[in-house]
This record gives structure tokens, sequence and C-alpha cells, in this order.
């Protein structure tokens, strides 16, 4: 993440609405499509200059549809800005490993409770650090010892899990099968291919599932704040209790992914002199969408896309375990279902109208999240009268959201949101700036119970080193791409 504003020019937005902006084509040679930014203004001038730099760079692929989409929470990332969206024609268009990112289907999972704030609060500190041991985060973390079938897994076992996905953890008694329909994609993708991932993949792997990881992952223990949507909440099962108790996860496919993202973008480095494609910036290395190199890392990523399900499954099965040690009930007394799980570093095929004609295209979403609204075929039944649940993760001091797709969205952006608050400084100014345990004492005082491997990781992700989250969910509010049900604050937050 560069953040390196004098290397880079401002453009000449043109100005569609009060949230949405065009960067013309003009602003840099070879654009073959406008960049569309969604974001209040005060939003847009916070954003880093690389982010319309990369944002350009991207427009210039092949095949690319309609625009070059930036949300509100962009910011600069490797090849494109993180809370980008492009999507691109079957035929003509590309794949990218840059463009979707290392962590191949990082997302959020949020999990409800039908306990209150008063109950949870006297248990807060020992049930955070029970599942501090039961949940591991940080670098190179490995999984918990129980159970054992989980811990270095051998490579027949999984390649099953994954090119099956949470049907796997189904089979094999860590999901609910109501889980599994309140699940992007039902928590698996069809088309992994186990045989077009490296062997240093599966071993950065076979011993992470069930892990949270470290950067911005976390485990967090909340409680409702506020809802603004009451009928959609109520259908979901959410906020008739006052204060009711909820738990998010965001993590993704640890090692196993970026591996995955490291092979194809060597490979792709290659194909891309084959298929005589040239791009600005290598870290946008790409092959077309349906040659062999293409449908090769396609495989590949969908393993990384079903790992990524299987850990967060595995994360909310030792989550169920914990709350019914500490409150001596069953997981299923305790109300212990799954809101949603939404994924954010993917590239799908999926049916899109393009000028009128309902047409496949291969949408990438790098830190965005899918936001298809009522009626769209690929929801749950569960889902499909109100729209999907879009999970927007915040800093660990200032909450986070839960909103729904729209089919304006699907119109606009091809069924695309933002993802969270977006960084406004890098990591290491972060540390620069924050210690991590002044950082714990002043969330200790504001009530919230964290604990985390590092206090340099935890300094990296101090709440003034993010966007206002209030504002990045209220500019696609006013977009009318994704609309706010519910806002949830921290009580407890486990970090890398």
């Amino acid at each position: 993440m560069a953040f390196k504003n004098e290397e880079y020019r401002k453009p000449e937005f043109k100005q569609v609405s009060n949230v949405v902006w065009e960067v013309p084509t003009s602003f840099k040679k070879g654009m073959k499509v406008p960049a569309r930014i969604y974001a209040k203004k005060s939003l847009l001038d916070q954003m880093d200059l690389e982010v319309f730099d990369q944002a350009a760079n991207a427009a210039m692929l092949p095949g690319l549809l309609k625009y070059s989409y930036v949300f509100s929470d962009g910011h600069s990332g490797y090849g494109v800005p993180v809370g980008w969206c492009g999507a691109f024609d079957l035929k003509e268009g590309i794949i990218s490993p840059g463009a979707i990112g290392f962590d191949q289907n990082c997302g959020m999972r949020l999990l409800k409770t039908n306990l209150t704030f008063d109950q949870v609060k006297p248990k807060i500190k020992e049930l955070t650090d029970l599942l501090f041991k039961m949940v591991p985060a940080g670098v190179g973390a490995t999984a918990y010892q129980e159970p054992k079938e989980i811990a270095n897994i051998p490579e027949g076992k999984f390649k099953e899990i994954v090119e099956e996905g949470v049907k796997w953890a189904y089979e094999n008694g860590y999901a609910w099968k109501q889980d599994l329909e309140r699940i992007e994609e039902n928590g698996s993708v069809d088309y992994a291919d186990f045989s077009k991932v490296s062997k240093e993949a599966y071993k950065r792997g076979k011993s992470q599932i069930g892990t949270l990881g470290s950067g911005n992952h976390y485990l967090e223990i909340q409680v409702i704040e506020r809802i603004y949507d009451k009928e959609i909440a109520k259908k979901w099962g959410l906020g008739e209790n006052e204060n009711q108790v909820c738990v998010m996860v965001h993590c993704g496919s640890r090692g196993f992914g970026h591996q995955i993202c490291t092979d194809y973008l060597s490979i792709f480095n290659n194909a891309m002199k084959k298929y005589g494609i040239n791009v600005l910036d290598q870290q946008l290395a790409c092959a077309p969408f349906e040659s062999q190199e293409g449908q090769d890392f396609l495989g590949a990523m969908g393993c990384g896309i079903n790992y990524a399900f299987v850990n967060r499954q595995l994360i909310i099965y030792q989550i169920r375990k914990a709350f019914e040690k500490v409150f001596n009930k069953s997981a299923e007394d305790l109300g212990l279902e799954i809101v949603y799980d939404v994924a954010h570093n993917t590239a799908k095929v999926e049916e899109h109208f393009v000028d009128g004609k309902k047409r496949k295209v291969v949408v990438h979403r790098k830190g965005a999240t899918r936001s298809f609204g009522p009626g769209n075929e690929e929801l749950s039944k569960i889902y499909k009268e109100t729209g999907q649940p879009v999970i927007v993760g915040g800093s660990m001091e200032t909450g986070s959201f839960l909103c729904v797709g729209t089919r304006k969205a699907e119109e606009e952006t091809f069924g695309t949101t933002l993802h969270g608050s977006g960084r406004v400084m890098s990591r290491t100014k972060a540390k620069h700036l924050f210690r991590g345990d002044q950082l714990q004492r002043k969330m200790m005082e504001k009530g919230i119970y964290v604990k985390a491997t590092t206090m340099s990781g935890l300094a990296e992700e101090a709440g003034d080193a993010y966007k206002d989250i209030n504002e990045v969910v209220d500019s696609m509010h006013q977009a009318g791409i994704s609309l706010k049900v519910i806002k949830l604050k921290p009580i407890a937050n486990i970090k890398g």
C-alpha cells in the first residue's frame, strides 16, 4: 500500500450525483472505459491519488465492461484499489489474480445469538479468553489441536475440503444443515480443481485451516446498537431482543490463497507475452479468461474460495463450542445461527444485463462485496424476498454494519458494493503513530475487551487508520447500492 500522493496527479472528476463521480478516459491514455467512484465528496478528497491511477490502469484491461468501479472504502492496493470491481466479457476478457487479491475469499461472517448484553457482560473476559485459545490468531498460526483431524491435513482429505467446501464441513459434523443456505454460494463453488494447485500452496494451507491470521482479520463480539430497517432485521432474526449479542468473523484463505495468487502471477506474466497482452503495471498480470492458463487459475482460485469458506466454518464450530462451555447451554439453545457469510476477494461468472441484454460476465471483486437485490435467482430462498445481507466490517474501535443488497446494484455495479471502512494510512505509518498497549487501554476504557497476539499488530488497526465507517456506508446507502439495516458496536475483539 503506497499512499504516495506526490507521484500521481488528481483527475478532473465529472460529477454524476452527490455520491457518484467519473474519471474520463482522457485521464490516462489507453483507458477503454471511464472509472466510476462511489463516495461522498469528503471521502473522495481523502482517497490517496494512486487509487485513481490504479483504477485507470484497470480500465485498460481487455474486455472490461461499462466502468472500472471504486467504492467509498477505496484505497490503493496491489494492482487495483482495495474497494474495486470490474466485469469482463467471457470471450474477449481476462482474469487477473492481482485484481482479486492474495487473500482469496477474504470475507465476513455474522453469527447471531439470543443473548443480551446484560447476560454476556459478566462473562465477557472468560468468553473472550477462551475464544482466543480455541481460535488461533497471528502470522503463521496453526489449527487448534481439537479436533485433531484438521491439524496437518493429509493431501487426500485436503483435496476433499477444498473441492467440496462447507458441504465437507457439514458431512463431517462441523456445520449445521441450515448453515449452508446462509453462506454465499452455499459455501462452495463447483469449479474448484485441486489438480491446479501447487504442492507449495498445499503445504502452506494444510495446518492453517480454522485460524484467523493477522492484519485486519478479527473475531469480534458485538451488540446491536441501532436498527435502520426493522422489517428486514426481523426477517433475519435480529433486533427482537434489546442489545442482542452477535459475533462477527473476518478472515480468508490464509497462506494457501496467498500462494495460489503468487504462483499464477508468475504464470500469467509469461502468458501475457504468448497472448500479446500488455499492462502498464505488472501487478495486473492476466490471461484471457477462456485460455488454458485462465481456466487453470479459475480452478485453483475455486479451491482458495472453498478453503476460506471452510476456514470460517471451523471458526464458527469453535465459537459455538466456546459459548456452550461458558454459558452451559447448547449452541442451539443459545441461538448461535449464521446470519450470512459474504466474500470480498473473488472472481465469478455471473449473469448481468449489459446494454439491455443479459449475458455472462466474469466479475472481479477486490475488497468489494456482492450486493444482490430481492428476487435474484442466485440467492437462497430465505433471502430472495429481502435481498442478500451485506456485512461491512469497520475498525475494531468503531463498529460495523449489516446492510442489504439492491436491484439498483445489479443494474449499476454488477451487483457489487463496499466491504469495509477502508484505510487512510499505511500499516507502517499507523505503527509509527500509535502504540498497541495504549490503544488496548483506550479500548478497555470504552468497554471493549481486547486480546491480540502482538501490540504492533494492534497498533496497525487503530481506528484513526481507517475512514469513518458511518460515512463510507452512508455513501453507498445514498447511492442505493446497499442499504443500511443494522449498526453493531464491539464489546470484545480478538486480533491476529
